[in-house]
């Protein structure tokens, strides 16, 4: 009976080493492996032996881009306006031996340097420099952020600014600052459409007195020549009918009494017509 229980115990203590000695690490992490205490390895992704109860997983390290969005902090600008700026960083862990031992909270660590990096770039800016700079306060903070964290093992890809919230009452201010604006603006429209109305109004009149002008000129002209015509074609009327009598005359070989008499007859005739007219 002993010697079953003793076996029994020594396979489950066998059965517990192999558990202990096989690690399968999923893809994307690593293990951190200290032996009696001390830094022995790095387990990457897969199947891997270690010693059972010597080797031991001290952390695990996610080694995928992680992203967090730290609280909002509050920053004074030069104008001495108190803003509360909430920012996002996109990290990696590149070495995770250095991000485990090199610095205690790696991620504490960048959040602190985050908000102390923001605040020395915001308070050499005013407010609406700062309201309109964000990529410049982006890069400057990817730059100084990702610099120091190099040191730990952290990669950071991108620091964003997610909101500049300014006071409420500066709030008030820039939002009746913009409706003014826009209040002008249409109102600048608004008589420039009333200059061009009346201009085109004025120049539509002006070229409508033109044509007016220009139509009655041509139409007197046309309304002369007319006249002209119509006196022309009575004047050739009149001597082609003084023509054909004359001639009528001439070949009838009339004596002088009845010339004489003819005059007297058509003499009213004559002094009837235009006096223009010989």
């Amino acid at each position: 009976m002993t010697q079953l229980i003793v076996a029994a115990v020594l396979v489950a203590l066998s059965g517990y080493a192999l558990y202990r000695t096989i690690r399968t690490v999923p893809q994307g992490q690593a293990y951190i492996i200290e032996r009696l205490g001390r830094y022995h390895r790095t387990l990457g992704p897969g199947m891997n032996v270690v010693v059972p109860f010597v080797d031991r997983v001290r952390t695990i390290v996610d080694l995928r881009e992680q992203v967090v969005s730290f609280p909002p902090a509050p920053v004074t600008t030069s104008d001495n306006l108190v803003l509360s700026v909430d920012t996002v960083i996109y990290y990696q862990v590149t070495d995770p031996r250095a991000a485990t031992y090199e610095i205690a909270g790696f991620l504490t660590a960048v959040e602190q340097l985050t908000v102390t990096t923001l605040r020395d770039v915001v308070g050499g800016m005013g407010l609406e420099r700062t309201l309109t700079s964000r990529d410049t306060i982006n890069s400057e903070l990817r730059d100084v952020v990702a610099e120091a964290a190099g040191r730990w093992g952290v990669k950071v890809n991108r620091v964003e600014l997610k909101a500049i919230d300014p006071p409420s009452s500066i709030q008030d201010s820039v939002e009746r600052q913009m409706r003014a604006e826009r209040d002008k603006a249409a109102a600048v429209l608004t008589a420039e459409g009333q200059k061009q109305s009346a201009v085109l109004t004025a120049e539509g009149e002006r070229q409508a007195a033109v044509l007016k002008a220009r139509g009655e000129a041509e139409a007197a002209v046309l309304r002369a020549q007319a006249d002209a015509e119509a006196q022309a074609m009575r004047a050739k009327g009149q001597a082609d009918a003084i023509a054909m009598i004359f001639q009528a005359i001439h070949e009838g070989d009339p004596d002088q009494q009845l010339l004489a008499y003819r005059y007297l007859q058509t003499l009213p005739e004559i002094t009837k017509g235009d006096p223009d007219n010989v």
